[in-house]
């Protein structure tokens, strides 16, 4: 019963019309390791992201449930999540967009895309004016301390979920995280290891843009 309770009470929708079915998972799943990188510096940026006030993991309901249930399957093998993003603001698409169109600015580009030129980047779909991340249900993480290659955000071939270029342990990793996150409901795509998208999403065509924030705004 006390379990029950305290689902319920972190369902707590916001008040904010537009942003209806959000939780905070935080709240909801403490027990995975949150590392909110378009809240800090550390990121293909370099800097805070427009839209990212607090490192707070917001996703719909019905995608944080199924996290729920990927962690605690995971939990029950002795590793945890490790969330690099969750819901992201069609504002902060926007703040990459820019960020993308001015090709002065390399500062991470040895970290993040050392064998692409900043240029082709919206040819390649590694930034776009659209994200299914502002539909709410969609996620990128890893499994703690286990190795997948490449790091978050890596815009390279070699950050693709199959891509031959990774050692066999390293590809048994992703692997191992791409069946844990079907399992419980999740599509991986293909491109990224660590992006996936809760297969029968809410909000399949709404691109949703409040700010990520403790207190909620518009």
């Amino acid at each position: 019963m006390k379990a029950l309770l305290f689902i319920l009470l972190t369902l707590t929708l916001f008040g904010n019309d537009k942003a209806q079915r959000f939780v905070n998972v935080n709240t909801l799943i403490p027990s995975i390791h949150f590392d909110m990188r378009y809240a800090s510096n550390e990121n293909f940026v370099g800097q805070a992201i427009e839209g990212y006030d607090d490192p707070i993991c917001y996703l719909t309901k019905e995608a944080a449930l199924a996290l729920q249930k990927a962690q605690s399957d995971l939990q029950r093998e002795g590793y945890r999540l490790h969330i690099f993003d969750c819901f992201r603001p069609q504002r902060a698409v926007d703040h990459f967009v820019r960020w993308a169109k001015d090709l002065n600015d390399t500062r991470m580009k040895e970290t993040y895309y050392p064998h692409v030129d900043k240029e082709v980047l919206f040819e390649r779909g590694y930034i776009a004016a659209r994200s299914g991340h502002s539909r709410g249900s969609t996620i990128d993480l890893t499994i703690e301390k286990l190795d997948m290659g490449t790091p978050f955000d890596f815009f390279d071939p070699r950050s693709h979920t199959h891509s031959e270029a990774v050692t066999k342990k390293q590809h048994q990793n992703r692997m191992k995280l791409k069946k844990i996150m079907e399992r419980n409901g999740y599509v991986n795509y293909a491109e990224e290891w660590w992006h996936f998208t809760l297969k029968d999403e809410p909000f399949k065509t709404t691109y949703f843009d409040f700010k990520i924030a403790a207190a909620q705004q518009d």
